[in-house]
């Protein structure tokens, strides 16, 4: 599936959102950063749920953020797919895995470059999805991290979804292609184009 986000784009919120939602992709991936976990803060809770109510497609949120329960309970308002966190952000992981599946929601975690994979060991029996971070988080833009490829096949076995997120394109979807991933991020390669589906048809 091709999960786009929106952090990034040469056109303004809605129209980008609008045009995702009309495009082929399967997925709109949300980025929400509080501004505590990463750096960069974005959108306000308030804004996310007033620009995403009447999308068509399901929306793959990957929260940035401290706490993200705090943010969770009103984003499953939305017609959400999918909710990713990450560990250090996260100090009631078992509850947030708890309460996301009580709502029919998967639940993913996200692992930055410069982490181990070995980190999410204890919930991979109890998540859906592991999401392996191609930049560091908080930023669009960035360049693709090849290194974090070698982490892929740790996850081969563990029955879990599995994605990979940042500096996404169509030179790098050939360095991608051979793991057969579930889920591809794609950000700036399809949101500062002009025409989404050809650059989504050049990722699938």
């Amino acid at each position: 599936m091709i999960s786009v986000s929106f952090l990034k784009s040469k056109y303004d919120r809605i129209t980008t959102l609008n045009m995702i939602d009309e495009s082929d992709a399967d997925l709109i991936h949300v980025d929400l950063m509080d501004g505590i976990y990463v750096k960069e803060k974005n959108f306000e809770i308030n804004d996310i749920i007033n620009n995403l109510t009447d999308l068509f497609l399901r929306l793959d949120i990957h929260l940035m953020v401290y706490d993200p329960l705090k943010y969770i309970k009103e984003l499953l308002k939305l017609n959400v797919y999918m909710i990713t966190v990450h560990l250090d952000g996260t100090p009631n992981i078992d509850e947030v895995i708890s309460y996301v599946h009580s709502k029919g929601v998967k639940i993913g975690i996200a692992i930055n470059p410069d982490e181990d994979v070995n980190i999410i060991d204890k919930y991979l029996d109890k998540i859906d999805y592991v999401l392996i971070m191609s930049v560091y988080p908080g930023k669009g833009g960035q360049t693709f991290i090849k290194e974090v490829l070698n982490k892929i096949p740790y996850l081969k076995d563990k029955h879990v979804l599995i994605g990979i997120d940042g500096g996404i394109n169509d030179e790098v979807i050939a360095l991608i292609k051979p793991y057969n991933l579930d889920i591809v991020v794609s950000g700036s390669f399809i949101c500062m184009s002009d025409n989404y589906n050809e650059q989504i048809r050049k990722l699938n």
